[in-house]
């Protein structure tokens, strides 16, 4: 689905469907979020850990890779769940918009919908 939504955003940019690029942009940078790793605040009874580091920046790590963290791994999924919360978002957001004498934005994040929702349906 990833390289789907990929695709679809490099379709998108050639063709200036400034819709679709905005819908896909925002799907992908939600399946990037989800696949971090989330970062455990200190514990306040942790003892303070000693800086170190080079020179240059206090508390830096040397080497190439050596502050890479694993990333998750989802499922299908998981991409299918998150690019539907995506679709919801919008529709709900359309609706308010709407309710508010908003048409033109209510208008923009259904063709938003639409664009993400066409990676919901099975292809055949």
């Amino acid at each position: 689905m990833r390289a789907n939504l990929r695709d679809n955003l490099k379709t998108a940019l050639k063709a200036r469907d400034h819709i679709a690029i905005t819908a896909l942009r925002s799907a992908l940078a939600a399946i990037e979020n989800a696949e971090a790793v989330p970062v455990d605040p200190p514990s306040p009874s942790a003892p303070e850990k000693e800086v170190t580091g080079n020179e240059h920046i206090a508390g830096s790590t040397a080497g190439m890779g050596a502050a890479d963290t694993e990333r998750r791994h989802l499922t299908e999924a998981d991409l299918l769940s998150i690019v539907e919360k995506e679709v919801r978002e919008r529709s709900v957001a359309a609706q308010e918009y709407e309710r508010l004498g908003r048409d033109d934005l209510a208008e923009r994040l259904r063709a938003e919908a639409e664009v993400l929702s066409r990676h919901l349906k099975p292809t055949i």
